[in-house]
């Protein structure tokens, strides 16, 4: 029985149970629980679900007034709320935000904590107890001339080159804009690249070009993008083992892990996630965001971690990859005598045009770029071209050859086709892409798309709260760029043109409209709600259209979502777009489709009859059969 006792504790620790609960199960009768500690980190003191909430929210409400510029209350309504518990999210949080001294307190359920904006380092959170940080505060600064003097990319001024040939504008402009349809979405910020220069940008009101924006997950990529820098510099070599000097020590289990498998998100390390649903939320607060809040050295809190896995067999998302990949790179910047917190600046960003992009580091100035990291959509589309250009930028190679291939080819270790090297790609087709898109992800709806057979990168940036609504807009944006990027390459041999058809605009469509009820009439006249309960679709003036739809028993997701949960809930998601034609005589609209969610709508015309009431406010599109008999209804209703 003992034994068996302590081969369950094991198996306990193994997966992240906390020493509360292993007291509790272990504790003799009547006697009281131990007090709970980090799994794997017993030094570290204990911080509650509330007191890690607490930090979090000032120091996310901290970066978006002094780092992004934004008001306090809408901040607080659509961002700072991202990493509190869900169980504490309808607390009350009272805030103190001192202008003067650029510092945030935050309290929720009677536990106060700060982060205070530390210039070019951004906002930090100080430990619980504290009133600083340990590191000394650094000016960042470019050695770029102004960016309004320089043509794009390496600047902001207009490009030296010509328009892509036979691209619409109008019609990419339409795709942008299908982006901020729903203004529940909280878009901030979109930017299109097509062979190599901007076709399309928009932001949303008091968002500018040059505002720094949440950018979350995408830091990842990165982190990523260092590590290339400094295998092309010859530090070390992906399939090296990974050059932690703790692990190095003979015996060490975690000596077998490479760079490789680092990179990739498999290297084994035991680090509890939001998908780890045996965690108790009441006292425990997993490993992957508590290095956001816990005000920890980060990269050792990761480094330090046991082995849970042999390296590069079990692929998942954690943050202790991000983390480990960032001390490898601190530790060799340091090494050659250089400055770490200025060394992103020197070795990349004043090599692509980027002048300012704000890197925020943990009270030890480890920069945590798996997801406190602040940039511009702009910045984030430079990021998006090297990679399309295979790590070279104005004939100069910065990253390894092959290495953009390694980051887009989904790792073997992941049971789906959609991880690569610190980049999500589209291998589950999760996006209305090419297969071979890879792309930079974080929380709230942030993205930097890579479409190699497009030439194509897409930036998308906003506001947490608006992830859900985003992501829909987000799709048909999406379908309707490449459908323009498609149609400028005019037909291929072998392959069924999806040039748009000449479209006939109507006055009483053009607009945007909200789905309010789709109904199936089966051949008995009976009428039953279709599995379509939500959705958008927009007519432009030039004949183009753009529609999405969701179902009503899609999945959902929790808060914070997985990506599992995304994907998930994506296939109850349809878009779709393409020009439209008129038939008033009998009327008609044809739709005819140029690129859909559903592969085999592409260069087909979907037919809907149709009738306005309410002045023109309600637009009611019916669905017939051959025999004419209506066989489906869906009303919308004009967004005003």
């Amino acid at each position: 029985m003992r034994r068996m006792a302590l081969l369950h504790v094991r198996r306990c620790v193994r997966h992240g149970i906390s020493a509360l609960l292993l007291a509790t199960l272990t504790a003799a009768p009547g006697a009281q629980p131990a007090t709970p500690t980090r799994p794997h980190h017993p030094d570290i003191p204990y911080q509650s679900p509330t007191t890690l909430g607490a930090a979090s929210y000032a120091k996310i409400l901290c970066s978006a007034v002094f780092v992004s510029g934004r008001e306090v209350e809408e901040a607080r309504q659509n961002s700072a709320y991202f990493l509190v518990p869900e169980r504490d999210r309808t607390e009350p949080v009272t805030v103190d935000v001192d202008r003067a001294a650029k510092r945030v307190r935050a309290t929720l359920k009677g536990v106060t904590r700060t982060a205070a904006f530390y210039g070019d380092q951004g906002c930090v959170i100080h430990p619980e107890g504290q009133d600083r940080v340990s590191f000394t505060p650094t000016a960042v600064r470019s050695a770029l001339p102004d960016a309004a003097g320089q043509p794009w990319p390496m600047g902001d001024g207009p490009a030296a080159a010509a328009w892509p040939a036979g691209l619409d504008r109008a019609r990419v402009q339409a795709a942008v804009d299908l982006a901020f349809a729903d203004p529940g979405g909280l878009t901030a910020a979109m930017v299109v690249v097509h062979k190599g220069q901007i076709v399309g940008e928009r932001y949303m009101s008091g968002i500018t070009k040059d505002t720094q924006l949440e950018s979350w997950s995408m830091g990842k990529s990165l982190t990523a993008t260092l590590v290339g820098l400094e295998i092309q510099r010859g530090t070390f070599r992906l399939d090296d083992p990974a050059p932690v000097p703790a692990w190095r020590r003979p015996g060490d289990p975690r000596g077998r892990i490479r760079v490789r498998d680092v990179m990739q998100m498999s290297s084994g390390l035991s680090f509890t996630g939001q998908d780890d649903r045996h965690l108790d939320p009441t006292t425990q607060y997993h490993d992957h965001f508590f290095i956001y809040a816990g005000a920890v050295n980060a990269f050792a809190y990761a480094t330090s971690s046991p082995v849970e896995f042999a390296p590069g067999v079990v692929g998942r998302y954690r943050n202790s990859d991000p983390m480990t990949l960032g001390s490898l790179v601190r530790q060799a910047v340091e090494a050659r005598g250089e400055d770490y917190l200025t060394h992103p600046q020197r070795a990349l960003f004043d090599r692509i045009g980027i002048r300012r992009q704000v890197l925020e580091p943990d009270p030890w100035g480890n920069f945590l770029l798996s997801g406190y990291d602040y940039g511009t959509a702009r910045n984030w589309a430079r990021l998006g071209m090297l990679y399309l250009q295979d790590g070279v930028w104005n004939g100069q190679r910065l990253l390894p050859e092959g290495f953009a291939t390694f980051v887009s080819t989904p790792a073997p270790a992941w049971k789906r086709k959609e991880y690569g090297g610190q980049f999500w790609v589209n291998g589950e087709g999760q996006w209305p892409l090419p297969r071979v898109a890879y792309f930079m992800s974080g929380a709230g709806g942030q993205h930097t798309f890579i479409v190699p057979s497009h030439d194509l990168v897409v930036v998308r940036m906003g506001h947490q709260r608006g992830a859900p609504a985003g992501t829909k807009a987000l799709q048909a944006s999406l379908a309707a760029l490449v459908g323009a990027v498609d149609a400028s390459r005019g037909p291929r041999p072998g392959v069924a043109s999806s040039q748009p058809r000449a479209g006939a605009g109507d006055p009483r469509l053009v607009g945007n409209w909200r789905l309010l009820s789709f109904v199936n009439t089966d051949a008995q006249g009976a009428a039953t709600a279709s599995r379509y309960t939500g959705g958008r679709i927009m007519y432009d003036n030039a004949g183009q259209m753009a529609a999405q739809l969701t179902f009503a028993n899609r999945a959902g997701l929790s808060s914070p979502s997985t990506e599992a949960e995304r994907a998930a809930a994506y296939q109850g998601f349809l878009a779709y777009y393409g020009a439209y034609e008129i038939d008033k005589a009998a009327g008609k609209v044809t739709h005819h489709m140029e690129a859909a969610t559903n592969p085999n709508w592409p260069a087909t015309d979907l037919v809907r009859y149709f009738e306005f009431a309410d002045g023109s406010d309600t637009l009611k599109l019916s669905i017939r059969d051959a025999a004419g008999r209506t066989t489906g209804t869906l009303t919308w209703a004009r967004i005003r």
